[in-house]
Formats: structure tokens, sequence, C-alpha cells
């Protein structure tokens, strides 16, 4: 099962490092990681996904929270959060299949952002199944690259995060 974790942190040189080699010291995947400044120029927001079915999210959460430049961490539940990721997808086109991929990428809301002859470059946001289901609709027309952000996600409601 993935869980989303909300990790606040000090805006400061090596946090990253002191974090991800905390997972690696203790064998932990991480499956995505995203990391941005806050509102608080200050403090910076860790967005860790993982999947707990190797070590429950509680240990991972205690081992974070023994970090000196850790602030706060929230484990999101999925029905609690908003979560988002982007992906950025270089299809290959030729005039026979053009008009089905504008199609597609209309039916996923997504962005034609590079048009060239011969390839399309689409940028898609939503939740992550969704981009898996896009790729996987692209892959039969020429899926050239792709390139994902990771998951980024705030609690709903106004409880903060």
């Amino acid at each position: 099962m993935r869980h989303t974790l909300s990790v606040l942190v000090e805006n400061r040189p090596g946090v990253l490092s002191r974090v991800s080699g905390l997972f690696t010291r203790r064998g932990f995947n991480i499956d995505s990681l995203t990391v941005s400044p806050t509102a608080d120029p200050a403090i910076s927001r860790m967005t860790i996904a993982i999947d707990s079915t190797r070590f429950p999210v509680e240990q991972i959460s205690k081992q974070l929270d023994k970090l000196v430049n850790v602030i706060a961490i929230r484990n999101i539940a999925p029905e609690n959060a908003v979560e988002r990721e982007l992906g950025l997808f270089k299809v290959s086109v030729d005039t026979g299949h053009r008009r089905e991929i504008i199609d597609l990428v209309e039916i996923f809301a997504g962005t034609i952002v590079d048009v060239s002859s011969q390839h399309l470059t689409v940028q898609i946001t939503g939740a992550s199944e969704e981009l898996v289901r896009f790729e996987e609709l692209m892959r039969p027309y020429g899926l050239i690259e792709l390139v994902k952000t990771g998951v980024v996600a705030l609690g709903r409601g106004d409880r903060t995060t």
C-alpha cells in the first residue's frame, strides 16, 4: 500500500541528503520524492511516497522524526489528500495518427507543449494512475521518452499539511 508523507524540514543545505541517507541506511525504498519551498522561505516541504508493505509507516516516521532538521511529519491518508503528478511525454506522430493522439490528450485534459513534424510533447497533470493510463495509451503510437515529477500532495479541508 502506498503512503504519502508530508515532511516539513528546515530549508538548509544537506537536509535532502540526510533524509535520503536515512532511507538508504534503513533499507527503505522511496517511490517518489519531491521537495519545494513553502510559503515560509525558511521551510521546505518534502513529499515522500513510499510502499508500506515492507516497512510500517510508523517506523519510517519515527526514524525521520529523529533527524535534527525535520520540523513536522504528517502521513496523509489517500482519502484525505489531494495528490497530483506532472508528466511530460514525447510521442512519435505521423499524419495518420496525429488526430487520434490529440483527441487522447484532450480526454486527459493535457496540453501539447511542443510540436514538430514528427513528434508531439504532451504535458499531463493528474493522479499517478492517470499518468500511467496515458503512458499505456501512447506506447502503441511510439512513446519516445517520458519524465514525471513525482507526487505532490496536500491534505483536504482546512487542516494544514
